[in-house]
């Protein structure tokens, strides 16, 4: 698929497939939606795409896909929660994040987009759990244009390094996903300590 992928990026309509992959990927985590937007960003960089046009398709499509998400979550959260959610096992994830949600709320949105599966996990249980439209989309926004502007910008700016070898360029996005999520961690874990308990 990352061939096929190659073989497109270089054609003016490949802002569409970056669009409907980080879309699809927002629903469905099993598409290379990072790597569609460092391969934008690569052909960006040789002159054959425009870096602006890559990284805003690449954050609406995120963004759109992420509202299918919440909407899937909250017009039949009631049938997961009986059919495919019903385990014991589920009910607890579910709790956990519903918890999660209302104790860290859009920083989780931020941090979620930047982790393969766990964006679906998050925006499907934002649904699930009906938490407030308005603050979702407002973070959700935030996540959307970051996570773009990250993979986009990767792919521009170290195309070269990438041109050849696709298993990097995924390593790359990983790693950077990884260390965005550490280091929001480690903000809101400093925080967290620093807040004095009322009386």
């Amino acid at each position: 698929m990352l061939d096929w992928l190659e073989s497109l990026s270089g054609n003016p309509w490949f802002y569409a497939i970056i669009f409907a992959i980080a879309l699809l990927d927002s629903v469905v985590p099993i598409v290379p939606s990072e790597t569609t937007v460092i391969l934008g960003g690569i052909a960006a960089g040789q002159g054959e795409l425009w870096i602006v046009l890559v990284i805003a398709l690449g954050a609406l499509g995120a963004f759109a896909g992420d509202n299918i998400a919440y909407w899937l979550g909250r017009r039949a959260g009631d049938w997961l929660q009986r059919t495919v959610l019903r385990r014991q096992k589920q009910q607890k994830q579910l709790s956990w994040a519903s918890d999660q949600l209302e104790k860290r709320g859009g920083l989780l949105l931020i941090t979620a987009r930047f982790i393969p599966g766990g964006r679906t996990a998050i925006t499907l249980s934002s649904g699930i759990t009906k938490q407030d439209y308005a603050g979702f989309i407002k973070f959700d926004a935030i996540a959307a244009i970051l996570w773009a502007s990250y993979a986009g910008i990767l792919g521009y700016v170290f195309g070269e390094r990438f041109a050849d070898d696709h298993t990097r360029a995924f390593i790359y996005a990983f790693v950077t996903a990884l260390s965005v999520t550490a280091v929001i961690e480690i903000v809101r874990w400093f925080r967290e300590r620093g807040k004095v308990e009322p009386a």
